[in-house]
């Protein structure tokens, strides 16, 4: 009967999706859930019995919250608290503490990522950028390109009766005008609001595809690294739209990296707890494919932070704003979500897909 108790506590626990750690008294871990081993990127076989302090960092909050919950033998929570590791990133979590009953200085420890809800939330803030910046380029197209053709045919007619001196003043007209025309026809492609043709897709393909484009680019000063999951399933999508996403966000890591020594590292893992809401239907979008694109710049400002995704939101001096936003409305169109998370030591943008067997 108590082994079948046994059975029951641990399925119970591995249909959690919050990360379950207990730990001794030494801080050594005694047990860890299935959301708990994808979390660290690693098996139990690899984390039963290794001291905490050596899957975090020493000064990592957790230790400390740790500590201080086991010396006031009380329960502890932190809100919003970054987790950094060398094998999983940076995540942000909400941590929940408490001593053990009758436990000589066991804890547990509860790690919620951050929920659900608040990746819905930035998809549908995502997918309405987008939808502005579509409406805004339909009205520049007749409103603005249609006035400038005709700004340019005039400069260009000027310019045949004038002299050398007054020449310069028209050519300038002649490039403003196709300065603007291009800006204009950037933001034509919001307002395409064919559905995309799918197909199955090697999201590695896409991704050594990518780099190499990168590598010998404009990414020829920093040095690449994937960590590729071998196992995960074919995506869903449009291949030329997914290149230009991926790179989109390769080509801004590497522009956020100016010390030597830069790095950005591409990842792909199979995350088979994440589902989400589709709007308008009770449906939830499974999206079992992670890729991420981390780079070790010097992250982003956090006033930009909530607003990375907005189009004309830039820190570059000839930059216009939209490749963010462009990469969240393919994304969305996909069905999948794209989120970022930084600190002062690296940035990671995190791309959720659909796979393509799902579908079948």
């Amino acid at each position: 009967m108590s082994s079948q108790v046994a059975i029951n506590q641990d399925l119970i626990l591995n249909s959690l999706p919050d990360s379950i750690v207990t730990l001794n008294g030494e801080n050594k871990i005694t047990y860890v859930n299935n959301a708990a081993e994808q979390l660290f990127f690693s098996g139990a076989k690899l984390l039963l019995n290794r001291k905490l302090e050596s899957i975090v960092p020493h000064d990592s909050p957790l230790v400390a919250i740790v500590n201080q919950s086991r010396q006031n033998k009380t329960i502890t929570s932190e809100y919003d608290v970054v987790l950094s590791n060398p094998r999983h990133g940076v995540k942000r979590v909400d941590i929940h503490v408490s001593p053990l009953i009758e436990g000589d200085g066991d804890m547990v420890i509860q790690l919620q990522e951050r929920s659900i809800a608040q990746k819905i939330s930035q998809q549908l803030s995502h997918r309405g950028a987008a939808r502005s910046v579509a409406g805004m380029a339909s009205v520049l197209a007749h409103e603005i390109k249609n006035p400038l053709s005709g700004i340019r045919g005039s400069a260009q007619l000027l310019e045949q009766g004038i002299d050398e001196r007054d020449r310069d003043l028209t050519q300038l007209i002649v490039h403003e005008t196709d300065r603007i025309c291009a800006l204009v026809d950037r933001m034509e492609v919001f307002s395409n609001n064919k559905p995309i043709i799918p197909e199955e897709i090697n999201i590695h393909s896409v991704l050594e595809h990518v780099r190499k484009l990168a590598q010998n680019g404009f990414g020829q000063h920093v040095t690449f690294q994937e960590r590729y999951d071998p196992s995960i399933p074919s995506a869903r999508g449009d291949k030329d739209q997914l290149i230009q996403v991926f790179l989109n966000l390769i080509k801004n890591a590497v522009e956020a990296i100016s010390q030597k020594g830069g790095k950005v590292t591409l990842t792909t893992a199979y995350r088979h707890g994440v589902r989400v809401a589709v709007a308008g239907s009770k449906e939830r979008m499974h999206l079992p494919l992670e890729i991420c694109v981390i780079d070790n710049g010097g992250g982003i400002a956090d006033d930009l932070k909530p607003h990375l995704f907005d189009p004309f939101v830039t820190t570059k001096a000839t930059g216009t704003g939209l490749g963010l936003a462009l990469v969240a409305k393919i994304i969305g169109d996909h069905g999948g979500i794209i989120e970022c998370d930084t600190t002062s030591e690296n940035t990671i943008f995190r791309v959720l897909l659909p796979s393509f067997s799902q579908y079948k």
